[in-house]
């Protein structure tokens, strides 16, 4: 028997890949829910169990992470990668809860302009992550993602001085902002992550 004590490690890039189709999944439902906004509770936890996908794929990582000697690329920067990607999904759950928990009536038109930012950004980290492995290929879905999060920031910020300009009741106010902000927080992950895979990128150049 041959004992393999440098072993060749590919299966970080597979995790990966399965952690960007979990946030991509997540954020449709969210979409989803925004959109077509009933059975609240029952689809805010259909997200809770990609959220708790999510945290499987990121254990899976670091205890591949501590099992491997020879890792694709430095190990400080596999750990980060799998947090971020992580947080990105914590955030698109928790502003799902936040609609059920809050007994939010309906969707508002900004917090549905938001969960189309965060699909886009979903999708452009999908194809970031997808091409780990052709590092060149990562420019573009970076940049996008560096946009959307701009794009998020503004819609966020427009959304808020409506709400305080508007007839709601104070309660009403405080839990659109709050959820405005959670919504936000995931597109400021998502730019995590792109952040991340440039330093990658720029170690291996």
């Amino acid at each position: 028997m041959v004992l393999r004590l440098f072993p060749r490690e590919e299966g970080f890039f597979l995790l990966f890949n399965r952690a960007a189709e979990n946030i991509m999944q997540s954020a449709l439902l969210l979409r989803n829910l925004f959109e077509d906004y009933r059975d609240v509770e029952a689809r805010a936890a259909a997200i809770k169990e990609l959220e708790d996908r999510g945290d499987e794929i990121t254990h899976e990582v670091m205890d591949r992470l501590n099992r491997t000697f020879i890792t694709p690329f430095d190990r400080e920067d596999i750990h980060e990668l799998a947090r971020q990607l992580d947080n990105v999904i914590d955030w698109i759950e928790a502003a799902a809860a936040r609609m059920a928990v809050y007994r939010i009536p309906r969707p508002t038109r900004e917090g549905q302009e938001m969960t189309h930012i965060i699909v886009d950004a979903a999708a452009a980290i999908v194809e970031a992550v997808g091409n780990l492995q052709r590092l060149d290929k990562i420019a573009a879905p970076v940049r996008e993602i560096h946009r959307l999060e701009n794009l998020a920031d503004r819609v966020q910020r427009d959304a808020v001085a409506a709400l305080f300009a508007s007839t709601a009741n104070a309660i009403d106010i405080m839990k659109w902002k709050e959820i405005y902000e959670t919504l936000e927080e995931a597109t400021d992950q998502a730019e995590d992550v792109a952040n991340v895979l440039e330093t990658i990128k720029t170690k291996q150049a």
